[in-house]
């Protein structure tokens, strides 16, 4: 079986080693893919977002099963152009992958059917929203309604802040087009949860739960990254609170995307905030999270592509889905400056004999070498029987791991090992 699985990053890298366990899968294509991921699949020089390209390629290589896994190309329509031209996929359509594609969308589909979720406002209009912050409770939250590289979100400690992040993402433009309209809402405390899960639009599957990082600095301080590193299972998530989510949550938003006539069919992330009044949604998104996958995916038992397959199929309620009961940490090695300025090209040694523990982001391949290439530059992975030997696996094998200005967080972790203590 000819699979392509489109994307670049540690996501696709741990996707592709998942895929390479069965046998079916005798050729992987990865567009665009990265140094890293190149030992591991083709990786070919055509970009993400290049539907028409992707489309030609899938179609004169012969394609048998294709993987969307990055959010643009979902929102643009990738799996629809893909599925016109006879190539089965896993991933929304252009429909449905706008329930992260919008957040305004996403916001007034919880509101219409019930799902819980923070208090909020939308505007378009940047005179409008000024005036509401002023008697807005602070802290608040600013959001751009569109795709921001998972940074659209600015949590405005103080008035002045929330105006800041109005101007910024509004008149300034610093997310471009996406921030066209905005939602303020309701600042929600307590424990985060990240929920991914299979789906073919009428069974919903939860994974692995996990706690993602996502502060550049230790104790969670400092600006906002697409991810520092992740711990799975996560000690918040108890079988009452899954229980909850699934009840209140998760099939309510199957069923509200089929009503809406969107029906949801791949992995649909769910981002919880565990409050005192109950479990709410802070965010979708479209496809497997990053660095999220780097934590599920080594703890699945089952078959990815026999999973995947049936979810394009239609018959998810029909496939074994096992994890295992061990943990798993990630800790994301990125490039010192990261996530505003940073250099690039610097040499990434990685000792042979862990490569398989490792899942490469920001790497490209130049005469043999190794060369780092974007902000997060890979992601190591430890399982062990219990999160405290995952966690110390993880950084002992990261010390391994040599590239110059490397920068990894030294904390991944460590807020669920003390609500593991405190059981």
């Amino acid at each position: 079986m000819r699979i392509l699985v489109v994307g670049g990053g540690g996501r696709e890298h741990a996707i592709v080693k998942k895929l390479k366990e069965n046998k079916e899968a005798s050729e992987i294509f990865v567009l665009p893919g990265n140094g890293g991921i190149a030992d591991d699949a083709i990786c070919v020089d055509i970009g993400a977002s290049d539907i028409e390209k992707i489309t030609e390629f899938a179609i004169q290589n012969k394609i048998d099963y294709a993987v969307v896994a990055p959010d643009d190309p979902l929102v643009l329509g990738c799996v629809d152009a893909l599925e016109a031209a006879g190539i089965p996929c896993f991933g929304p359509c252009k429909s449905a992958a706008i329930i992260e594609g919008s957040k305004v969308f996403a916001k007034n589909l919880m509101k219409k059917y019930g799902i819980p979720t923070a208090a909020y406002e939308t505007f378009s209009d940047i005179k409008k929203a000024l005036e509401y912050i002023e008697n807005a409770p602070v802290p608040t939250v600013v959001k751009a309604d569109g795709l921001a590289l998972g940074k659209g979100v600015i949590i405005a400690e103080t008035r002045e802040d929330a105006r800041a992040a109005v101007i910024s993402i509004m008149k300034d433009k610093k997310f471009g087009e996406s921030g066209n309209e905005i939602v303020i809402e309701e600042f929600l405390q307590g424990p985060e949860v990240s929920v991914l899960s299979f789906t073919d639009g009428k069974s919903v599957v939860p994974m692995v739960s996990s706690m993602d990082h996502k502060r550049i600095g230790e104790g969670d301080t400092g600006l906002n990254t697409g991810g520092m590193g992740t711990v799975a299972p996560n000690p918040f998530y108890t079988e009452q609170v899954a229980k909850e989510c699934m009840e209140k949550i998760f099939l309510p938003t199957i069923k509200a995307m089929n009503a809406e006539g969107r029906t949801f069919k791949g992995c649909l992330y769910f981002g919880l905030m565990l409050t005192k009044t109950g479990p709410k949604v802070i965010e979708y998104n479209c496809r497997f999270g990053d660095p999220e996958t780097q934590v599920v995916l080594p703890l699945l038992e089952s078959d990815l592509l026999t999973i995947m397959k049936a979810v394009t199929d239609g018959n998810l309620e029909n496939v074994d889905i096992r994890f295992s009961d061990r943990s798993a940490c990630c800790v994301i090695m990125a490039a010192d400056g990261y996530p505003v300025k940073y250099e690039k090209g610097k040499e990434i040694f990685i000792p042979s004999e862990i490569k398989d523990k490792v899942y490469v982001a920001g790497a490209k391949k130049e005469n043999g070498r190794l060369l780092t290439n974007g902000g997060r530059v890979l992601g190591v992975t430890a399982v062990a029987d219990d999160l405290r030997t995952a966690i110390e696996h993880a950084y002992k094998l990261a010390e391994t791991i040599n590239f110059d200005g490397a920068y990894y967080r030294r904390d991944i972790g460590k807020k669920a090992l003390k609500a593991i203590m405190e059981k």
